[in-house]
């Protein structure tokens, strides 16, 4: 199977720190494998509504939500490129990841099944020199790829707080340049290890 990565972009700044730190991760890739962009602020979805319990989910076959989807369906590698926003991802970036729990329901997809052997990667700038302070980001996308069965990467941590910043951190370019190339071991949940 053809690699396919799919960048979601949530950051609420036009190539930021984080989205600059992904863009130099991917210009690695080797040319065969297929990219595609999607910033969340140039394709909004609705707050995510919880239905799981009042009706049922159809699959969405228009609009943005549905973009996403199909998107997400496709990809053999999904990147999650947020900023870190109070110790988290970004609230458009929490949103999409909202949908995952609709998209479980929706009859047909097979949305677990579907994402289950794939990866998920993150990328992400911080204003903080203790990198520590990004472990909630990290347990979020590292447990999210745990109960979806997916393969997790890990996270590309860079420093930037003014646009532009992270092009002057060293060691993130450096990882940059590898971060793609790691094996992506099967995320499990702590207790599970």
């Amino acid at each position: 199977m053809t690699r396919r990565f799919l960048f979601v972009l949530g950051s609420a700044r036009a190539e930021g720190n984080s989205e600059l730190l992904a863009r130099r991760a991917a210009e690695q890739l080797p040319p065969d494998v297929e990219q595609e962009w999607i910033d969340l602020t140039e394709l909004p979805v609705p707050d995510f509504e919880d239905l799981r319990h009042d009706s049922d989910h159809v699959r969405p076959t228009e609009g943005n939500v549905a973009r996403l989807l199909d998107a997400t369906l496709a990809a053999t590698d999904i990147v999650i490129v947020s900023p870190l926003y109070w110790y988290s991802v970004s609230a458009q970036t929490k949103r999409y990841l909202d949908y995952w729990s609709g998209w479980l329901r929706t009859p047909g997809l097979d949305f677990k099944a579907t994402l289950a052997g794939r990866t998920l990667w993150g990328v992400t700038a911080l204003a903080h020199t203790q990198e520590v302070v990004a472990d909630p980001l990290v347990g979020t996308l590292h447990n999210s790829a745990a109960y979806m069965g997916m393969r997790f990467g890990g996270v590309l941590l860079g420093n930037g707080s003014k646009p532009g910043d992270v092009l002057t951190d060293d060691a993130a370019l450096t990882r940059a340049k590898t971060f793609f190339e790691q094996e992506a071991p099967l995320a499990r949940f702590l207790y599970e290890r």
